[in-house]
């Protein structure tokens, strides 16, 4: 079987980076949920904070550099989308929107997404179905049903079944992106959407 290519874009500003620690972590999800199901896969990381300047460059003069361009192709051309943000204002980084808008609407569409963001509290987790999901539904991608937040204090652990859940969440959405990778145009259509609900409309958010 031909290899799959999986690209996970980062949105973290800082070094390190628990946006980017999220998208590593899921990122090796998929890879081990397609691995059960003897699928090979190429993993590349997008991070968004090397190519900001060329970001805003190419918004005001329309034209992409090298880097910027085989980045966006590397995202358009993937068989599957990793996309994760930290919440700024309760809403995704302008750095994350920034770089959408750089992609031609058809672009996304039908492609399978998985969504994810990391903040610093819990209450901030709704901007997965406020913010991240209408946007990729928009762009018409395939979104998975769960979406993982990951606040401050999932990183820790406290031993409580009840709250240390970010590992069960990452492992769940890394099994449905595997899935809807492998399978076939009109089974993608089916996965996660009620009958009559366009791609990508289906929430099942995990809270923390």
């Amino acid at each position: 079987m031909e290899t799959l290519k999986l690209v996970a874009v980062s949105a973290g500003l800082s070094v390190p980076s628990s946006t980017r620690l999220l998208a590593d972590r899921l990122a090796e999800s998929v890879r081990s949920g397609l691995g059960e199901r003897d699928v090979d896969v190429e993993v590349r990381v997008v991070e968004l904070r090397e190519l900001a300047v060329a970001i805003a460059n190419n918004l005001v003069t329309g034209f992409p550099a090298p880097a910027l361009a085989e980045a966006v192709e590397a995202v358009t051309g993937a068989d599957g989308l990793i996309a994760v943000t930290p919440v700024f204002t309760a809403s995704y980084s302008g750095l994350f929107k920034s770089f959408f808008d750089l992609i031609e609407p058809d672009a996304l569409s039908g492609k399978p997404v998985l969504i994810a963001a990391t903040g610093g509290t819990a209450r901030h987790s709704l901007v997965l179905e406020h913010a991240l999901r209408p946007l990729f539904a928009y762009l018409r991608a395939l979104v998975t049903p769960t979406a993982v937040y990951a606040a401050s204090e999932d990183w820790g652990g406290t031993g409580d079944a009840l709250t240390d859940t970010l590992p069960e969440r990452i492992a769940r959405a890394g099994r449905e992106l595997a899935g809807l990778m492998t399978a076939g145009v009109p089974a993608r259509a089916a996965v996660g959407a009620p009958a009559g609900a366009p791609a990508g409309s289906s929430p099942v958010t995990q809270f923390v």
